[in-house]
Parts: C-alpha cells; sequence; structure tokens
C-alpha cells in the first residue's frame, strides 16, 4: 500500500464513509483527510423519509462508524467545511476556511442537494426540503402540527413523505405535473397503481397540475396551481429533483447531466480524481451511456470500487442500478432503468389487485429493468441476473408465475 501518501476525500455521505472505511480496511497507512458540508459523521439517508421521519425505532443519523473509528484509523474529519475550488493540475482543493489542501488522489463524494422550487413564496415559512438530518428533524416537528399538507412532486421522496404525513394525521395532497405519479420511473400502469394504493389510504392527488405560486403571510398558507385553483397548506414538501453538489469543480470534468465524468472504475478525466454517489456520471457499458443514479446501494458500490481504484486494484462495477421503498404495506426493489414514459407498458407476473407482483421493461425482448412489490418468494435477483444477461427472453413466460424466474435465468446463461 503507497505510505507516506494524502488521500482526501470531499463529501461525508454514505460513498464517502464507505471509501475510507474500504481504504484502512484494504492496508492504506498514509494521510485520509474528510472533508464534510455537514456536521455529521457519514449517516445512511433512506431512513430521513421514511422511519426516521415516522420517529420509529431505526434512526438514521446514527453513523456508519462513529468518532472513536475515525480517531482510532488517524482518519482527519473536517465537518462544517465546503470545498469551493478543485485545481486538479495542482492536486489541490480549495476549502471555505481559506484552507488548500494538497493531495495525491482525490475522491469527489459531495452528492447532491434538493432542487429548489421557483414560484412566488417559494421562500415562506413551511416551505421543506428533505435531504439531510436536519431537514428530515424540521419536518418531522412540522408534520405534528400540520392539518393541511400539500406536497410539490409526486416522485419517490413525494410519496415516502405522504406516507409519513398521514400516519402523523395530517390531509395530504400530492401535486404534480404528470399524468401519473413517478411517471418517468414507472409510466402511466404503474404509476397509476401507486396513486391507488396512497388513495386508498387517504391521499389527494392533483395531477396535469403546476405550482405557480404559494401564499401566505409570514408562513405559508395555500398552493396555487396554474388553473387558478388555491390549496391550504400549513406545511409544504417540495420534491422536484436533485442537483449534484458540483459547483467547485472545473467545468471540464463534467459530464451533461451536471456530475462529474467517470468511467466504470470511478475515474475522473484528470489525474488522480475519482468520483462516487450522487455526483458521480458513470459510464455504464449495460446501457452504453454516462448515468448518474441517485439511490443508497449505488453510493455504497461506488464508494468500495473507488478506493480500490485509488489504490491501484480492480473491483466490479453493477451496471444495473438498484434501489428500494417502503410505503404502507408494500415493499419495493427496482433494478435497472429505462425512461418509462418512452417504452412500452412493463410485462406483469402476477396480480397488481393483490399487491404482489414482479413487473419488466423489455426492448426487443431483452430485460432493461424490472421490479417486484411484495413478492419475496422470487423476489430482485433473478430480476438482476436477468438484466445483466442482456439476453432475450419470452415474455408470456416472463409473465407466467408458473415458470420460475431461475428458468429463464439459467437459460440466458452461455
Amino acid at each position: 500500500m503507497p505510505t507516506g501518501q494524502t488521500f482526501v476525500v470531499v463529501g461525508a455521505g454514505q460513498a464517502g464513509g464507505t471509501a475510507i472505511q474500504k481504504l484502512r480496511a484494504e492496508g492504506f497507512d498514509g494521510r485520509i483527510v474528510l472533508v464534510g458540508a455537514e456536521s455529521h459523521l457519514p449517516y445512511e439517508r433512506p431512513p430521513l423519509s421514511k422511519s426516521y421521519l415516522k420517529n420509529e425505532g431505526w434512526l438514521s443519523h446514527k453513523s456508519l462508524l462513529g468518532q472513536q473509528w475515525y480517531d482510532k484509523q488517524e482518519v482527519e474529519v473536517r465537518l462544517g467545511t465546503r470545498a469551493v475550488a478543485l485545481r486538479s493540475d495542482d492536486h489541490q482543493v480549495v476549502l471555505d476556511d481559506d484552507t488548500t489542501l494538497d493531495y495525491d488522489k482525490i475522491l469527489i463524494a459531495t452528492g447532491s442537494s434538493a432542487r429548489r422550487l421557483k414560484a412566488p413564496g417559494a421562500e415562506l415559512a413551511g416551505v421543506h426540503y428533505l435531504r439531510t438530518l436536519e431537514d428530515s428533524e424540521a419536518l418531522g416537528a412540522a408534520l405534528d402540527n400540520a392539518p393541511n399538507v400539500v406536497i410539490v412532486g409526486a416522485s419517490w421522496i413525494g410519496l415516502e413523505t405522504a406516507d409519513a404525513a398521514l400516519q402523523k394525521g395530517c390531509r395530504v395532497t400530492v401535486i404534480g405535473p404528470g399524468e401519473a405519479p413517478l411517471e418517468a420511473s414507472m409510466g402511466t400502469l404503474l404509476g397509476g397503481y401507486f396513486a391507488d394504493v396512497h388513495r386508498s389510504h387517504g391521499v389527494e392527488f392533483e395531477l396535469g397540475r403546476r405550482v405557480v405560486g404559494l401564499e401566505g403571510a409570514e408562513s405559508v398558507e395555500s398552493v396555487v396551481v396554474d388553473d387558478g385553483t388555491k390549496f391550504p397548506a400549513d406545511v409544504v414538501i417540495v420534491g422536484v429533483g436533485a442537483v449534484p453538489e458540483s459547483g467547485f469543480l472545473e467545468e471540464r470534468l463534467l459530464a451533461e447531466d451536471g456530475g462529474i465524468r467517470v468511467d466504470s472504475r470511478m475515474q475522473a478525466e484528470a489525474p488522480d480524481v475519482f468520483a462516487a454517489g450522487d455526483i458521480a456520471s458513470v459510464a455504464n457499458p449495460l446501457y452504453g451511456r454516462q448515468m448518474r443514479v441517485e439511490h443508497w446501494n449505488n453510493a455504497l458500490m461506488e464508494g468500495k470500487i473507488a478506493a480500490h481504484s485509488m489504490l491501484g486494484q480492480s473491483s466490479d462495477f453493477d451496471p444495473a442500478p438498484f434501489f428500494f421503498t417502503d410505503q404502507y404495506d408494500l415493499a419495493l426493489e427496482y433494478a435497472g432503468r429505462v425512461d418509462a414514459r418512452r417504452a412500452d407498458d412493463p410485462v406483469i407476473r402476477g396480480d397488481l389487485a393483490a399487491d404482489r407482483f414482479h413487473a419488466f421493461w423489455l426492448v426487443d425482448d431483452v430485460v432493461v429493468a424490472g421490479l417486484h412489490v411484495n413478492a419475496w418468494d422470487e423476489g430482485i435477483e433473478p430480476v438482476q441476473e436477468l438484466i445483466r444477461s442482456q439476453a432475450r427472453v419470452d415474455p408470456a413466460e416472463l409473465a407466467n408465475p408458473a415458470v420460475p424466474l431461475t428458468q429463464l435465468v439459467q437459460a440466458s446463461r452461455p
């Protein structure tokens, strides 16, 4: 392992924290500096919109590893500090406390921030975004005393927070511009399914609508949509996407999607610069393009790969992205990538009405994405294997629960 070198990790999230653990586990004994904008050590974010928001037992601010580990491993931790400039030619990163760090190798893992709502009144008190531990705590407290909640954006964050708000006794209205929630990732068929699930629990949807303003004296009181209708709101939750935290990076390193362009080893187009997590726009060999994936499993995998690559080691990259969500009594696992707005309806295996099924998106009879809802007997692993194999499958067999998915996986192998 390199000795006497300095590795800097900018970004104290899941990807950055995982990379540091892997560097030490693989025997790197040089200097490691962790720079994080938040005041917390790396922690897991999925519970912020789920269990933590509902005041359930698993606290998402439980660090991946505590301060004692960082002290024992002699990792220099600089929390509450942001990078403001990367000088890759000089192997330097400048911080907002006027410190300049020299590095031998650097990992950029700054993640992303919530996209802001661009509408008059969007800065009123009572408007919430959900990205950090503090965001989740503030939103959770606000929901405890909010008769009317309006969610702007029919996204995964929007639907997960709708679940939490309902459990706190709020009246919830979700406003989205599409024909169905989750339209880009699920399409109208499954987007409609999720809308029906939420409606059955009391969520109201206003679809095909755009927010044009928020009104209130000191805090938000109503949300105005494009036809002039006003919806009462004590709390507004905005879930309209995320923006990569890339403002300090050199433009030549950025991909069209705003992330830092890297190969499947997490290596950027500058010597000794690596990236992982939400910020990384990765060359995906399966889909043949750069892809930026904002999910927990992706940050975990890429953090490990980046650490191996920084040490000159190889590591396998899984080209089939994965994510999960829990809403009410539904548990969903999803793998792959498809723009469901432009794809054919998915092949359904199972029964939507029974809330237990698989769904598969195909291009030329090749599975490019798939999911399951509560179908744990077969789960997501055979779906992932079918995606990775790029093998043609018979849609009729795929839809037939009498044909085991493992059988189709075996048939897809050379």
